[in-house]
C-alpha cells in the first residue's frame, strides 16, 4: 500500500518562502516519477511541479517557474518543493502525488498522470 505524507505548509506572508515536504512509503520510491500539485478553494486541482525517478528531469507550471524548486532525496524516500517569493495566489492546499509506471521517461504533467495521492497540506500567503 502507498502513503504518501506532506508536511511544511502553514501561514507566510507573501514574499516569504516555504519548503513542503512528501514522505513516501509502501514500495521502492526512486523507481517512480513523482509530482506536485495544488487546488484553491473553488478551483480544479492544477500541475505545479514534477521530477522523473531519477531527479535528472524537472518540469514546472509557468506559474510556478523561476520561483518553486522540486528536489528529491531517494534515500530517504522523501520528494520536496522548495517555494519561494510566495503570492497570494500561491494559496491552496498542496498535495503530493506518485506515478504508478516505474522508470516512465517522460512525465505527464496532469492529475492522470499520477496515480497515488496525499491528503494535502494547506499552504496559505498572506498579501
Amino acid at each position: 500500500q502507498v502513503q504518501l505524507v506532506e508536511s511544511g505548509g502553514g501561514l507566510v506572508q507573501a514574499g516569504g518562502s516555504l519548503r513542503l515536504s512528501c514522505a513516501a512509503s509502501g514500495r521502492t520510491f526512486g523507481y517512480y516519477a513523482m509530482g506536485w500539485f495544488r487546488q484553491a478553494p473553488g478551483k480544479e486541482r492544477e500541475f505545479v511541479a514534477a521530477i522523473t525517478w531519477s531527479g535528472r528531469s524537472t518540469y514546472y507550471a509557468d506559474s510556478v517557474k523561476g520561483r518553486f524548486t522540486i528536489s528529491r532525496d531517494n534515500a530517504k524516500n522523501t520528494l520536496y518543493l522548495q517555494m519561494n517569493s510566495l503570492k497570494p495566489e500561491d494559496t491552496a492546499v498542496y498535495y503530493c502525488a506518485a506515478d504508478q509506471e516505474a522508470y516512465r521517461k517522460v512525465v505527464v504533467t496532469t492529475t492522470l498522470g499520477f496515480h497515488y495521492w496525499g491528503q494535502g497540506t494547506q499552504v496559505t500567503v498572506s498579501s
